[in-house]
């Protein structure tokens, strides 16, 4: 399923090989210049691609956001933990370029990777927001029904000072309500 925008200009949709560029560039981004995640290198290309095959390798999705032939944004979603027991659990991930914030597309991008996470039969969703000043990304995750769980205080060190961990947690389908069909 795709979804754009009522005029049509964004387009979410799985990612591709063709798109890492574009990827790795934003995520550069938020590394270099954001608290959003505590990498302090940017990846290569390289190191994106296989972190991308791995995701994929669970059947999991990797969703970008496009508007006219541009990369506005991803999102994925990985496993919360390695150990079998977490394996109806993910942990979502999402960054945009920072044109493309503040303007729906995260709302768009999100919706999207709950929905398939969801037809998946995943039950619970978390997302660990780098930097308790992140605003943007606890708002986006509130508005699509994220409860707060917690924060990590003081568990990062980025740009010369501390940085928390909030960390937020959205049930997907039936969440605890029943069993999953596979367990």
């Amino acid at each position: 399923m795709e979804n754009t925008m009522s005029d049509d200009t964004l387009l979410i949709r799985p990612s591709t090989e063709a798109d890492l560029p574009a990827i790795t560039a934003i995520y550069a981004d938020a590394v270099r210049h954001g608290t959003g995640t505590f990498e302090l290198e940017p990846p290569s290309v390289e190191d994106m691609a296989q972190r991308r095959r791995d995701v994929l390798a669970k059947n999991l999705p990797w969703l970008v956001a496009e508007a006219g032939g541009q990369v506005l944004g991803y999102a994925y979603a990985n496993p919360f933990r390695p150990r079998l027991a977490f394996r109806f659990c993910v942990e979502d991930s999402i960054y945009l370029h920072p044109d493309a914030r503040a303007r729906g597309t995260g709302k768009l991008l999100l919706a999207e990777l709950i929905a398939r996470c969801e037809a998946l039969g995943i039950r619970q969703m978390v997302a660990v927001i780098g930097d308790s000043a992140n605003q943007g990304s606890i708002a986006l995750h509130t508005r699509l029904g994220f409860e707060h769980t917690g924060t990590l205080g003081s568990v990062g060190w980025k740009f010369g000072r501390w940085l928390d961990v909030v960390m937020m947690q959205r049930p997907l389908g039936l969440g605890e309500r029943s069993a999953p069909r596979d367990a």
